[in-house]
Order: structure tokens, then sequence, then C-alpha cells
């Protein structure tokens, strides 16, 4: 019997969502000093099968946590405890902030969705680059080679800092937090930064990827970091072409598709209107992205072929999702949203299956976890 969907309805649905977050992070965090963390390895480690190669690297799985779960660095180990195969934080930027007012976070809960305006709110990139080396050093330790979880940083714009000044703000954090990290996501999609979506145009975004590919080159002479670049699934189809030749032109590591869509229309909303008109502004993330998100990857699919890894996210709420992602042409694919409705109980995890033949045909199941700290998965955007 899973429990966390009803303690969610009995708790957490009439606990304001971002004090939510806090407790959840908390009690994640709590995990990585008791011995909780080593029988969730015991009975979460990837199976050897599912290890996957992207972006030159070595995941232990294809699954991962998406950006926004642990904007600060601070919960990386107990993370990486509960199975995921990259834990990527942020997003990040190159100044502290404390973000957009509150409140900025609701929930749809008919639609299992979310809509955030945080606005980047994070410690910045000073604070948070230690956390990461200091979490990268943990895991080295506790990990066999090619089994450890790997750290993804998702940095964006500082918000006081004018577009025209937004390439030099990137570079700080690229400075600060590339060599910590195992790749580098730029976040240009995020809809709750004044000006920030408008980054995603060519003419503004191949100037920027340059320069954080230099960048990330200068920093870490010995040891290529992958850079991806994040998309909005708001962009037309052409626009998302465009982006994918470009990143096939500059030779990127990988995209990201999709961050949380300004959409209401079209969605097949089940909440009341009037909510949410009310809510307003912001990125609304969760079941109802599933479509469009599976479209944008089919896209990038089919224009890039195997060139170039594509990581899916965005509507991932079932273990079904996480194998049609597969199927469909990802490499790598994020959850999120799903664990404010799901909790851990309901993490899908990746169980290899072969066939006579050689190749491997992952499945996907849902896999029984031990309890959690209470409100541990309780984490959202």
């Amino acid at each position: 019997m899973r429990l966390y969907p009803t303690f969610f309805k009995l708790f957490f649905a009439s606990m304001d969502p971002e004090k939510a977050h806090h407790i959840g992070l908390w009690g994640i965090q709590t995990l990585k000093n008791t011995g909780i963390t080593r029988v969730l390895k015991h009975y979460l480690q990837p199976h050897p099968d599912l290890q996957t190669t992207a972006m030159g690297l070595t995941f232990p799985s294809p699954f991962g946590i998406a950006a926004g779960f642990d904007k600060g660095g601070k919960a990386i180990p107990a993370l990486a405890a509960l199975g995921f195969g990259h834990i990527e934080i942020g997003t990040v930027t190159a100044q502290a902030q404390p973000g957009n007012p509150q409140p900025r976070l609701f929930r749809l809960i008919e639609d299992k969705a979310v809509i955030n305006r945080m606005g980047f709110n994070n410690d910045g990139a000073a604070a948070v680059g230690p956390r990461v080396a200091a979490a990268r050093a943990d895991l080295e330790t506790e990990y066999p080679a090619q089994t450890r979880p790997l750290i993804g940083v998702n940095i964006g714009k500082t918000k006081t800092v004018e577009l025209d000044n937004a390439i030099d703000d990137y570079l700080i954090s690229t400075r600060t937090l590339a060599p910590q990290a195992d790749y580098l996501a730029v976040n240009v999609s995020s809809p709750n930064t004044p000006g920030l979506r408008t980054l995603q145009s060519i003419e503004a975004l191949r100037p920027l990827l340059q320069s954080v590919r230099e960048e990330a080159d200068r920093v870490s002479p010995h040891r290529h970091i992958p850079l991806t670049v994040k998309i909005a699934p708001d962009l037309a189809d052409e626009d998302i072409i465009a982006v994918a030749q470009l990143a096939q032109e500059l030779q990127l590591d990988g995209i990201i598709a999709t961050n949380t869509t300004i959409a209401r229309d079209g969605l097949g909303l089940r909440s009341p209107k009037t909510k949410i008109n009310t809510i307003g502004a912001g990125g609304l993330s969760g079941e109802p992205l599933k479509t469009r998100s599976l479209e944008v990857l089919r896209l990038l699919k089919q224009e890039l072929g195997d060139t170039i890894t594509i990581i899916s996210v965005g509507g991932v709420t079932t273990a079904r999702d996480v194998q049609d992602r597969l199927n469909a042409g990802a490499n790598l694919v994020q959850g999120y949203t799903a664990f404010l409705y799901e909790g851990p109980s309901g993490q899908p995890t990746l169980i290899a299956d072969f066939s006579n033949s050689a190749a491997k045909t992952p499945k996907l199941i849902h896999k029984r976890l031990p309890p959690s700290p209470a409100g541990a998965s309780h984490i959202i955007q």
C-alpha cells in the first residue's frame, strides 16, 4: 500500500507550498547525517545494466532529478542515495538573490501540476560552488568507479543584471561552478526572470553559448565539461529546429527539453479557470506538460539524430513516461513535479531487461522504497 499520496492529502495539501518545500529539503538534508542513506543505497542503487553513456560521461542510470529540486546544492549526497543517475542543481546565478515576492508557488492538485514564479532564488555562485565540490568529493569516496551519480549545475542570469551584460553575468557563474560540475546547463528559458527568454533567439544565444564554452575550457583545461542548453516548450517548432542546428554548429554536448510553460490553454487543465486566473503568471510544470514536452523531444530527435544528447524533462509523472521518453529518443530523462504528489514510493526505477538479442531493452517498474523522513520528497519548484 502506497501511503504517501494519502499523507499528502492529510498534511501537505493544506500547507503553503513553499513552506512544504523547505520542510522537505530539510528532511532530505538530514539523511546525510543518519544511517538511512546506507539503507537507501542498498535498496535503490541502479541495476548495472542501466549504466548509460551520454556527453562522454557514464551515468549509473538514465533517470535523474531536474533543476529546481535542490537549488543550492545542499542535499546532493542524500538525493544520490535515492537512486538518481544524476542530480541537476540550481538554477544558480552569479549573485545571490531572494527571487520574486511571495506567494510565488501554487499547486493545481486536480492536474498534478505546479505553477511557480520563484525567480531564481538562490545563494549565488560563490556560496554554491564549495558545496558542489564537497558533495562531489563525498560521492567519489562513497561510490565505486562508474557508479557515482553525476552532478549537473544549472546557471541563469541575475535578475538585476541588464540583458546587454548577460554574457558577463553567466561567465561569473561558469568560472565559479564549471570546475565543480560534471556538466553545465545554461538556462535561458525560465519565464520568471524578465527578458530571459529573449536569449533563446539565435542572435543572442550564439555568443552566449560560445562564451560559456570558451570560459569553461579556460577554467578546466584538463577536463572537458559538457555544456547543455535548456529550452522552453513555448518556442515555435521552427525555433526549436534553429536551436538544434545552432547546437550542432557549436558542438554543444546536449539540449535539455523542456522548461516550464507559460501556456494555460490547450493543456486540458481540470482546475477551475478562476483559480488559474487568480494565480496569474508563472511557469507551469507537471502532467499537463507531457504532450508538448514529448513533441519537442521527437522534433529534436528528428533533427539531431544521435549527434547530440537529448535530456527530456516535463510531464514525467510515471515509470511509463520515462520509458516513453527513452523510446522516443531521449538519452537521459529527468523528473521533478511528480514527487510532490507521489512521494518516493512512486519513484520510477529503471530495471534492465535483455531480449534474446544483444540489444538492451530497459523496462520500468515502481520499486517499493523504505519509509522516508516526513516530507522528504515533498519538494517543489
